[in-house]
């Protein structure tokens, strides 16, 4: 027999054999008892995940000064450093502190401005860079805070990244007065979630794994570290750690 025949002979064995393996699972199929579908756990939403954080998407100064005279708050607690702002100048010699979360400043102006290195950690200085002048509450002094960068005479800004447009104290009321307090007051609770943490002690932290909720977050805390563990996503202990 010629070894075609045979290959033709065998591939429609397989066929037959596939074929009738398919009847007979479908008889067993609809001669087995009916089974009653199991009910499908929904995973219940989270509120914080269905709030609308505004982006503006500046693309020149002239966008950002768009917020001038409004209050806007702190997202990016604990990254951004700020400086004096005296005679039209930013002061880079001596940060004036850094900002925390959901803290509350009033936008005055936008500036540009060649910066020294050490100013350039969080915001690149580009050719120069653009800083946001902002007044805090019950202080009249001007502050400035990195925001952005002009390169030539293309821009780029960070102002999505690191304020709340709308305030936090209201897109977020579902906290209730106890966490919120425990925010402004930048403390950690038993029972907050990580984004309520992350906005009360800062941004800058480092943690054993990636599974969000269920992990122990070391936070820089402005140099006060403190690690905190959470379980399905509220926290569960906390205390101060010096090995940060």
């Amino acid at each position: 027999m010629k070894t075609g025949v045979k290959a033709a002979i065998g591939a429609t064995a397989v066929l037959v054999l596939a074929v009738v393996g398919e009847v007979a699972w479908l008889h067993h199929e609809r001669n087995a008892p009916m089974k009653t579908q199991a009910t499908r756990q929904e995973e219940p939403i989270d509120q914080d995940d269905l709030v609308f954080l505004k982006k503006m998407r500046p693309d020149t100064p002239k966008d950002v000064k768009e917020l001038d005279g409004k209050t806007i708050w702190v997202s990016a607690g604990g990254q951004m450093d700020y400086y004096p702002f005296v005679g039209h100048r930013v002061e880079y010699a001596k940060t004036s502190g850094t900002l925390l979360g959901a803290q509350p400043l009033v936008v005055k102006d936008v500036v540009e401005q060649v910066a020294p290195k050490e100013a350039t950690y969080r915001v690149p200085g580009g050719d120069r860079q653009v800083l946001m002048v902002f007044t805090l509450p019950n202080d009249a002094k001007e502050y400035a805070v990195p925001v952005g960068y002009r390169e030539g005479k293309d821009y780029t800004f960070y102002t999505d990244e690191i304020f709340f447009y709308d305030d936090p104290h209201v897109l977020y009321k579902h906290w209730g007065p106890e966490i919120w307090k425990a925010v402004d007051a930048h403390q950690v609770v038993m029972g907050m979630n990580e984004r309520q943490v992350e906005l009360a002690l800062g941004q800058v932290s480092k943690s054993t794994s990636q599974d969000y909720g269920n992990r122990m977050v070391v936070f820089a805390n402005l140099g006060k570290p403190m690690a905190v563990t959470f379980v399905k996503n509220k926290v569960t202990a906390f205390r101060a750690d010096q090995g940060y």
